[in-house]
């Protein structure tokens, strides 16, 4: 504010608010409001409904652009219009009316309605730099994901000691993505002196999805699991396929998805078998609340080579977050298999709890 009420004379308020109005014309921009008072700082940016205006004893201050009827800037300023055309320059702006004095173009003239956002030159920087690394980001940029920890034991007649691992990793850009993922759990039990294992299952894998359009993409996956008890020593599947995005949004996604895999499955008992399969899924990633996800994915893969025959996998987790880097996880998982060898069981079940801790790159 550059005009203060002073109870001293008027010459030293008229001087006060000289000095006070040089300085804003020299070191900075100046806004004016509907009620008559009169901001003075560093113009950032224009988002939405607000004006940021950073200010050397205030910091970055949120002004309603609604509220604004001039604006005065000493340095340039970018206006990306709704159009798509950006002007770069000095601005002085009177209620709907803006002028903007370019180095090329001279000066251009055009309304508060057609400006879609303002930034600093600065902050227009930024912008580019985020925006090319988002259009053509190195491999080591963009990852974000989590990883889980859960850990259960009892003491008395018997012990038991459960320890549950996960992580997930993904990169998306505009145009592909790539998802890691990686879930491992281990159980024991001591009953009169005897340790058993009672659980002993690792799963991993890695997805690479290319956006066809904004609805449509085609993948490419391999999946390899370990389950002890089972009697799998290993599952290798390489396949592939496309898919659809049904629903889009800020709260959720929901993808289909189809195709078709080779499936290698090695078993402690000597058999080996070899097999094609087709892939009919669908995955959901639903925001429940501002603090809490859904997700879950469904895939069945009907046996071409072995008609009748089967797998199906089901995951799903409910995650709320403690704060912006950790969340209290829920997960359940099953595997069916319709043709499991002698001995074994079709289905194997797994119900998991505890911390995930969440991560992100800076992309700025």
């Amino acid at each position: 504010m550059l005009c203060l009420r002073f109870s001293s004379p008027p010459r030293l308020a008229l001087l006060a608010c000289t000095v006070l109005l040089t300085a804003t014309a020299l070191f900075g921009d100046a806004i004016t409001m509907k009620n008559g008072d009169r901001l003075t700082g560093t113009v950032i940016r224009v988002e939405g409904d607000s004006l940021t205006l950073k200010s050397e004893l205030a910091g970055e201050v949120k002004i309603p652009f609604a509220a604004i009827t001039s604006i005065d800037s000493g340095a340039p300023l970018s206006l990306v219009l709704k159009d798509g055309q950006t002007l770069v320059g000095s601005l002085k702006a009177e209620d709907d009316r803006y002028t903007v004095t370019t180095a090329a173009a001279g000066t251009v003239e055009t309304t508060k309605e057609k400006i879609a956002t303002i930034r600093s030159e600065q902050e227009q920087a930024r912008y580019l730099a985020a925006l090319d690394r988002l259009t053509n980001p190195g491999l080591l940029d963009l990852w974000t994901g989590f990883f889980d920890a859960g850990y259960a034991a009892t003491r008395g007649n018997a012990e038991t000691n459960t320890l549950n691992l996960g992580a997930n990793l993904t990169r998306s850009t505009s145009r592909d993505k790539i998802s890691l993922f990686f879930t491992s759990i281990n159980t024991n039990a001591r009953l009169q002196g005897k340790t058993q294992q009672t659980a002993n299952a690792i799963r991993g894998g890695g997805r690479y999805d290319l956006n066809l359009s904004k609805k449509s993409f085609v993948f490419a996956l391999s999946d390899l699991e370990f389950d002890e008890f089972q009697r799998l020593d290993l599952r290798f599947v390489l396949g592939g396929g496309g898919g659809y995005r049904v629903v889009k949004n800020k709260t959720t996604v929901f993808d289909l998805f189809s195709g078709a895999n080779l499936n290698k499955e090695f078993f402690s008992t000597g058999l080996r078998r070899t097999s094609t399969e087709l892939i009919l899924g669908n995955e959901l990633n639903r925001k429940l609340a501002s603090n809490m996800v859904l997700t879950e994915r469904l895939v069945f893969y009907p046996n071409v080579s072995n008609t009748g025959n089967y797998r199906l996998n089901f995951d799903t987790a409910l995650s709320t977050n403690i704060n912006k880097w950790m969340a209290w996880n829920v997960g359940f998982s099953n595997r069916y298999l319709s043709n499991p060898v002698p001995g074994a069981k079709t289905n194997d079940l797994l119900f998991t709890t505890g911390i995930r801790l969440t991560f992100a790159k800076p992309t700025d």
